[in-house]
């Protein structure tokens, strides 16, 4: 039910109007009465109704000056001017509170009837907006984690089949500006519950800390941070990742016991630039003699022979860089095999499942949860066909197994398998078999 205030000095007008509601929209207000501005403002914060009508001239505050409190309160109300005098004496600053309507005294009922019919309208309206932003603002908000660890694996590993690292970035609102990438090494020791304890320690400290990141999931003994340099600071200057590093190693042990290690690359930017970045903190993890952090900037500046004989390796890690970086990247790949083949295996079910329907490509991607022109260039990939070639593939096989039913129509045989228009089911059938519905039915008789 619909709450409406009626604010009008007058109590003959509130209870006319609530009377004229009452018999032609029955059951669909809760009528709230206010004899004064004052009133109306209290009442309004107090029941928060959906439709407002106020009278313009009411001793004490006006209905305009009350009209503009309400609005400050509930900016989704409607609000309607009810008035004996000239209307656009006040049509200026009423357009300015966003009322749209007015009713002139003595309001017929035709007219206060159709009026509340469109405001309901009007309500349901800006309901189903609501719900649809609510709605969108919770996938995105579901999504948005999943992106991440995307982009942050795509400057993980160096060859990522799908949509580019530069457009993800973009949608996340993460361009590739100058940043370092963090490596957190966990101890070798550490089991599932220790794992997730100090991945979401780590994670809530780097999001929380104001510089926009990338935070990786954790994939064997390390996760990966990308972490914006702040603006402020200079291009040689380590200060900040020095600080941000050991803030992460400290947090770690005062919430897990646990030590960690954090190596840290050097600035960079650019899809590249950031793997580079990559690997140098995954180089510098493993050589954190004495601390809970290195930079590879600090190796690369004052540990001569440690360049010499191992930083040429770095971009492609080898055993210097500790076998567990190995193992993850391989790890990683897996996992991005094991996802892409599970999300088509999900898509090719439910296409099976639906292919007799009107389905679109949007349709199956919004169900695995991916870009419609990501999912594309994955479905194309991982099954051989584009997805319009795989359902009419299907569709023709069934329209093969109908068509050896002599019960059915051909035009029932269209239709069950998937199509709405007879002369477009036989063009497709013979560009795939190379003869008509009709040929491959008679070539079926013939055969028999």
């Amino acid at each position: 039910m619909y709450r409406l205030l009626i604010a009008d000095d007058e109590a003959l007008e509130r209870e006319g109007l609530e009377l004229i509601v009452g018999r032609m929209l029955p059951d669909t207000f809760e009528i709230i009465h206010a004899e004064n501005g004052r009133a109306a403002i209290e009442l309004a914060e107090e029941l928060r109704p959906h439709i407002v009508f106020m009278d313009v001239n009411m001793p004490g505050i006006d209905g305009l000056s009350a009209l503009r409190e309400i609005r400050k309160r509930l900016p989704d109300a409607k609000l309607v001017l009810v008035t004996a005098y000239d209307y656009f004496a006040y049509a200026k600053e009423a357009l300015t509170l966003g009322v749209k309507e007015y009713i002139v005294k003595p309001a017929g009922r035709e007219q206060v009837v159709a009026l509340l019919r469109q405001l309901l309208a009007e309500l349901e309206q800006d309901r189903i907006r609501r719900a649809g932003e609510l709605r969108l603002r919770q996938q995105v908000a579901e999504l948005l984690p999943l992106a991440e660890n995307e982009l942050a694996l795509m400057l993980m590993v160096d060859h990522v089949q799908g949509i580019g690292a530069s457009l993800l970035a973009e949608w996340i609102d993460f361009p590739l500006a100058a940043s370092r990438a963090f490596v957190v090494a966990l101890p070798e020791k550490t089991d599932a519950a220790l794992t997730r304890k100090l991945y979401d320690t780590i994670r809530g400290f780097a999001k929380s800390g104001g510089q926009p990141c990338l935070v990786s999931s954790a994939i064997e003994r390390h996760m990966a941070i990308f972490m914006r340099e702040p603006e402020d600071v200079h291009p040689g200057g380590y200060g900040s990742a020095k600080r941000f590093a050991e803030s992460i190693a400290e947090l770690a042990r005062r919430q897990t016991g646990s030590t960690v290690t954090v190596g840290v690359g050097s600035r960079q930017e650019g899809e590249s630039g950031l793997r580079q970045s990559y690997f140098e903190a995954v180089f510098a993890s493993t050589c954190c003699p004495g601390g809970p952090f290195c930079l590879f900037d600090e190796l690369r500046e004052g540990k001569a022979e440690l360049q010499a004989n191992s930083l040429a390796g770095i971009g492609s890690p080898g055993e210097d860089s500790g076998a567990y970086v190995l193992s993850a990247l391989q790890h990683i790949r897996e996992e991005r095999e094991h996802q892409t083949l599970t999300v088509l295996d999900r898509a090719k079910q439910y296409i099976e499942e639906h292919y007799t329907e009107e389905i679109s490509l949007e349709e199956v991607a919004d169900y695995v949860h991916l870009n419609p022109h990501y999912f594309s260039k994955v479905f194309k990939q991982g099954v051989g066909d584009t997805f319009i070639d795989y359902v009419t593939g299907l569709r023709i096989e069934r329209a093969k197994t109908l068509i050896a039913d002599e019960r059915l129509s051909l035009k029932e045989v269209c239709f069950e398998a998937g199509y709405r228009d007879p002369n477009y089911f036989s063009r497709v059938f013979k560009k795939v078999t190379g003869v008509t519905p009709t040929e491959y039915r008679s070539g079926l008789r013939g055969g028999a």
